[in-house]
């Protein structure tokens, strides 16, 4: 897939920064009433670095260390936050341990786990690399009309001879199928899921919304084989979007779930 567009990504931070709040205000309740502050975090697919206030808000001494296998997420964050450390690497490579980063107090992921093919299998490797705890939240919309959408235009000719592969389902995991895989001794999980409803503003926000994310390698897909079919199909997909998630006087509401975990040493 070509590289992910911070600008593109950024439209809706308000938005996609609200799962992450969300995930770090429990994480730090769980920590303080363990008498823990955390020295050290790893962030992982920290993306463009927005989100690393939130962290400092909460732990404003701690030292954060951003990982993110995109070459332009990375360059955004080095350019706006001088205080975190940005390293480009793989989320599945730090799990092995073959980034030049060490553990750390805190692991975090924000939305980025389900990018990785069989991360459950990663989990228990993540966990063991955090010496107090591991916290991350993933998308939960997968059957969502906006995925179910994506994957029924893609199917259709011209698409699908383009694509030359079906739009794959990236499945994330229940509440409890997190905290079968992280459960062990010395561990206590904490899992719940969130159904946000967010009000989205201007012309075709679904599809701006999907398209800086899950609809990303159909559309870079598309772009290689034939720009114009990638517009093409931006202006099929839009339409159906809009039938399913009708504007309002006061915008489009999008219904996005979002599953949370947090692993955290007893």
């Amino acid at each position: 897939m070509a590289d992910w567009s911070p600008a593109r990504y950024l439209q809706f931070s308000d938005e996609r920064s609200r799962s992450f709040r969300d995930l770090v205000t429990r994480l730090a309740e769980l920590l303080a009433a363990r008498d823990v502050t955390p020295s050290d975090v790893v962030d992982l697919g920290c993306g463009p670095g927005h989100l690393t206030e939130v962290l400092r808000s909460h732990w404003p001494d701690t030292t954060v260390t951003g990982i993110d296998s995109s070459p332009a997420m990375i360059e955004r964050a080095r350019e706006h936050d001088r205080r975190t450390t940005y390293v480009e690497g793989d989320i599945a490579d730090f799990a092995a341990g073959r980034l030049d980063v060490t553990g750390a107090d805190v692991v975090v992921s924000n939305a980025a786990l389900q990018w990785v093919p069989e991360h459950r299998d990663l989990l228990p490797l993540l966990r063991d690399r955090a010496r107090q705890a591991l916290a991350f939240q993933v998308p939960g919309n997968h059957d969502a009309p906006s995925h179910l959408l994506l994957r029924e235009v893609a199917a259709r000719e011209p698409y699908a001879s383009a694509l030359g592969a079906p739009v794959t389902r990236r499945a994330t995991d229940d509440p409890v199928g997190y905290a079968d895989l992280l459960a062990a001794p010395g561990w206590a999980v904490d899992v719940w899921e969130t159904t946000y409803t967010h009000v989205l503003a201007g012309p075709d926000p679904v599809l701006r919304w999907i398209s800086a994310t899950g609809a990303q390698p159909t559309l870079h897909a598309l772009e290689e084989a034939d720009p114009a079919l990638r517009a093409r199909f931006e202006k099929d997909y839009g339409a159906a979007l809009r039938e399913a998630y009708p504007e309002r006087p006061y915008g489009t509401p999008l219904a996005f779930r979002r599953v949370f975990a947090i692993a955290s040493r007893t």
